[in-house]
């Protein structure tokens, strides 16, 4: 694959600055590269026109997903047509899948990821819902009805609750536990929580709730039986960091780097 994504890193650079792995920073010129190939994608069928892409994963097979918003131009749509909600590109570029309902998907489409189970998972910043969607498109799960947010009216422009078990409010990325598939929400642009639920969608716990800090993104990594690593990237005023909690989301430690960062427009 021409270009490699790789997921990792960010989860890596949070290790290190948590648990205080040393490194040393390589000369510059000696790190990798990455060059703009304008061969790849190759061009989208049926005159499709996509938007802003808000979210890009990849799948075991490095099958490329973009998620695409419903806002192309009027002078476009005079030639055009929309393109899907997603995207799905093999290694060399061809679209090989696309699906969603611009009805159903969320509104404002945010971030996906893959979980273990090449299942496609993704957001809504304009909305307060998630959604699961097999590999080839099928809708499987959704939480939150979509429309509603978790505020003091249900709308948009309402208090923020912080404390729905079952909606959101613009959440942002979304994590599933390799080891028990529970899924966990960074509910952030809204709200100021992470949310827990199972596998089945039943809320669980919810972890650093109403904090003044917005949780916009969140990666987890098991260290053990009882011990997950939640990585979470913080609001424009707040820097990256990473919070240590036991499997009841106990907190146990933080680490923080002291260099404010951007709110992010997609997820690893």
């Amino acid at each position: 694959m021409k270009i490699r994504l790789c997921e990792g890193i960010w989860i890596w650079l949070g290790l290190v600055a948590a648990f205080g792995v040393g490194c040393r920073v390589q000369a510059q010129g000696r790190g990798p590269k990455f060059v703009v190939d304008p061969s790849w994608p190759k061009p989208l069928p049926e005159k499709w026109v996509n938007g802003q892409v808000s979210g890009v994963c990849v799948d075991a097979q490095d099958n490329v997903f973009i998620v695409n918003r419903n806002d192309m131009t009027d002078k476009e749509a005079e030639i055009a047509q929309q393109a899907p909600p997603y995207i799905e590109f093999d290694p060399d570029g061809n679209v090989v899948n696309a699906f969603g309902d611009w009805n159903v998907v969320p509104n404002i489409t945010h971030g996906c990821i893959i979980d273990n189970e090449n299942n496609f998972w993704t957001a809504g910043n304009g909305d307060g819902i998630i959604q699961k969607y097999s590999h080839d498109g099928k809708l499987l799960m959704q939480i939150g009805k979509r429309g509603v947010v978790d505020t003091s009216d249900g709308t948009l422009t309402g208090r923020a609750l912080n404390s729905s078990h079952t909606q959101f409010f613009m959440p942002s990325d979304i994590a599933i536990d390799p080891v028990d598939a529970d899924i966990y929400v960074a509910d952030g642009y809204g709200n100021s929580r992470i949310a827990v639920f199972d596998r089945s969608g039943k809320f669980l716990r919810q972890i650093f709730r109403g904090l003044e800090r917005a949780a916009e993104r969140a990666d987890i990594l098991p260290v053990n039986e009882n011990t997950r690593i939640v990585a979470q990237r913080m609001s424009l005023r707040f820097a990256d960091g990473i919070d240590v909690g036991d499997f009841s989301s106990h907190f146990l430690r933080e680490s923080r780097s002291n260099v404010p960062t951007k709110s992010p427009t997609s997820f690893l």
